[in-house]
């Protein structure tokens, strides 16, 4: 199994780093099928960590894990050191998150998608119209604000998603296949945009995604396959460990599927 430097794992050296989010050994199980099987990572701040793996890797329950949705049946998820299963509330409180379906109100405008969820997160109405603007000006909507978000691109309406994420200023971001159903050009804008941003405001993102091509600027690369962690490491390690000259290839090396991640 490829790990990061000096064999030793991300999750290993939470204990003496700043660390926003931690899995240690997370299993979740559906019946006779282990969905997530003994999942363990690290993020520190500004880490953006690509999470890579076919459909049925395991990806969608370990962010369904992290989000709340459901429970691990062993292991511990961390949140700025709030653990998810004994104290939820805060830990999911430091977490923004963009779902891979669509969960805007499309009869409702840019503005009023995003004050309710500032009233949910209990943003008093004057800082959150503050920070609406702010988000607004940064992702290129302000003259779009006050548009029902039915009448968006597919790009504008992950933008306005990426905005809520945002507002409450979380220190982790979980991306759960982002660019799906986006042309090239919006997958580009959307995946330089949260390069931007993580620099900027020191938020993890989680990224998880079944495309080599939208790994390649990651701080790590973690490889999940049927349920467990195959690598995770630098681009440039990942390929040097395997001896390929692609990520693409380095998959198909590590998990012996001969195709690409589907």
């Amino acid at each position: 199994m490829l790990r990061g430097m000096g064999g030793e794992t991300q999750a290993s050296r939470a204990a003496s780093t700043d660390t926003v989010l931690l899995l240690d050994n997370v299993v979740k199980t559906y019946g006779p099928i282990r969905a997530v099987d003994g999942v363990s990572l690290a993020a520190r701040p500004g880490e953006f960590i690509a999470l890579l793996g076919p459909n049925g890797a395991g990806k969608s329950t370990l962010f369904q894990l992290l989000s709340g949705l459901f429970v691990a049946d062993s292991g511990r998820i961390e949140v700025m050191g709030h653990d998810m299963a004994r104290d939820p509330v805060p830990a999911l409180a430091r977490l923004g998150i963009v779902f891979q379906q669509p969960t805007l109100d499309l009869e409702l405008t840019i503005t009023a998608n995003l004050l309710f969820h500032a009233g949910l997160h209990g943003i008093p109405r004057a800082v959150a119209q503050e920070r609406i603007a702010k988000e607004l000006a940064r992702l290129g909507l302000t003259e779009r604000a006050h548009d029902k978000t039915a009448q968006l691109s597919g790009g504008n309406r992950r933008r306005v998603e990426l905005a809520r994420a945002l507002l409450h200023d979380p220190s982790v971001l979980l991306m759960d296949e982002a660019t799906v159903g986006l042309d090239p050009a919006s997958r580009s804008e959307l995946l330089k945009l949260l390069l931007t941003m993580r620099a900027e405001r020191g938020v993890a993102v989680l990224w998880a995604t079944h495309l080599c091509d939208e790994v390649t600027d990651a701080d790590r690369v973690i490889v999940l396959h049927r349920g467990k962690v195959l690598a995770d490491s630098t681009p440039a390690d990942l390929m040097a460990k395997a001896g390929t000259a692609t990520i693409e290839q380095a998959f198909l090396a590590m998990t012996g599927t001969g195709r690409k991640p589907a």
